[in-house]
């Protein structure tokens, strides 16, 4: 019977073994496929990080119930990097649930069994079947009753062009080791050297952070952040207004490292081409500007969602953002960037699919905003809908942090639309540039 499969969950970080360990905690079967070596794979590529959240929003509490018979205690107080976020518990939590997970294990597609996308007869009546390829090269195709898709999207990072493809030439710098779309973390290796960094959003104001230190030990480094905007447009954030202060501090310290000269923002640039000469990258605008040769460039533009492996799945995306049509309207970062977004749960995650479910950062879409309490609060509602507890899955246990800020994208193309922003929030952190 389809009731007596398992759970598939794709992905094993943050989200996936939550969900994992709520489908556990409801009596169902979960079995977890991680593509990476180790469980939480994409977290420890930015394991650097230090994460806006405090420990008590980066624990599950179904997790959590899954781990304290171990003799795990919640670790108290701070903010975690991403390194202290595995160790201290994500990697237990992987530990915990044992064999329910597996690694190097990529889920290619997935489908109804004996069912194409056109087939409607007895369609939700077919067990999902989900084709997995191994780190060997072993294939497999797994039977499963529901499918949590928690893959989030770490690894389709954005191009530079500002048209939303790889601008001319960018594919031929990254192959050249010019181009790098993933955090720099330890920057130490740029010292001396001409950065560019692509981009602005919270990953970019890391980067930004680290290498305007660089700079400042380092004098003859050069840094430039390249942003679309123009820089009344160019939003830091909440400040000491944001709710989750490590955010705030965030847009505080990339604003200090613009306004004490250490880095050089170049504003309403959108990269259209990449030229290498002699070794070194230009970037030239759609205007035909061209920036100073870069020893490298760190793109930094946000993230996407892999839906290729869904291509037999009926769902219904949001044009836009390409996530769930429910909860698009409230995470498009043309509408509003704040944290005023009410949580989701089953019925906004729900597709024509029955019991295919987007979780985690991938139920945002392109949006930007993701925190890793929604994400918990995604699942646990999934993980009751799916056990048939309608009442619990319909039910709120979760309230979003402010930013202190909110702004759409009306600074795109018109900086003086965004000033107030939806919710008629604080007035956007300004910049004064100082001279190089």
């Amino acid at each position: 019977m389809v009731l007596d499969l398992p759970v598939v969950v794709i992905g094993a970080g943050p989200q996936g073994l939550a969900a994992a360990a709520q489908l556990r905690e409801r009596g169902l079967t979960p079995l977890v496929l991680e593509a990476g070596p180790v469980a939480a794979h994409a977290v420890s590529q930015w394991a650097h990080v230090r994460l806006f959240s405090g420990w008590n929003e980066l624990v599950d509490p179904g997790a959590a119930r899954l781990l304290e018979p171990t003799g795990w205690t919640a670790p108290a107080g701070g903010c975690p990097t991403g390194g202290e976020w595995i160790s201290s518990y994500l990697a237990p939590l992987a530990a915990a649930l044992g064999d329910v997970v597996r690694l190097g294990a990529r889920v290619t597609g997935v489908s109804r069994k004996g069912r194409d996308r056109l087939v409607d007869a007895g369609r939700d009546e077919q067990p999902f079947t989900v084709h997995v390829t191994y780190a060997d090269g072993a294939e497999e195709k797994i039977d499963a009753r529901a499918v949590i898709d928690a893959s989030g999207t770490w690894a389709s990072p954005n191009p530079a062009g500002a048209d939303g493809l790889p601008a001319l030439g960018e594919q031929a710098a990254a192959t050249a080791g010019l181009v790098t779309y993933l955090p720099p973390g330890q920057v130490e290796h740029f010292a001396g050297q001409h950065v560019a960094v692509v981009g602005a959003g919270h990953s970019a104001m890391t980067a930004i952070i680290q290498l305007g230190a660089l700079a400042e030990a380092h004098p003859e480094t050069r840094v430039s952040w390249v942003v679309r905007r123009g820089s009344t447009g160019i939003s830091f954030g909440g400040g000491t207004a944001d709710e989750l202060p490590q955010r705030g501090a965030l847009g505080l310290g990339a604003k200090a490292a613009v306004d004490k000269g250490y880095v050089e923002l170049v504003d309403g640039f959108r990269t259209d081409r990449i030229v290498v000469t002699d070794g070194r990258a230009v970037l030239i605008s759609e205007t035909g500007t061209e920036l100073a040769p870069a020893d490298h460039v760190v793109v930094l533009t946000g993230f996407r969602p892999d839906l290729s492996f869904l291509s037999e799945m009926r769902l219904d995306l949001d044009t836009t953002l390409q996530a769930p049509v429910r909860i698009a309207a409230e995470v498009d970062p043309n509408l509003h960037s704040c944290g005023d977004v009410r949580a989701t749960g089953a019925a906004d995650l729900a597709h024509p699919e029955k019991d295919l479910y987007l979780v985690g950062m991938k139920s945002y879409g392109r949006a930007p905003t993701f925190l890793a309490m929604t994400g918990y609060e995604q699942v646990r509602s999934v993980a009751a809908e799916l056990a048939g507890d309608h009442e619990a899955a319909a039910r709120v246990e979760l309230v979003l942090p402010e930013t202190g800020v909110c702004g759409g994208s009306g600074a795109f193309d018109d900086p003086e639309a965004a000033t107030g922003g939806c919710c008629g929030a604080p007035e956007l952190l300004t910049l004064t540039v100082a001279p190089r």
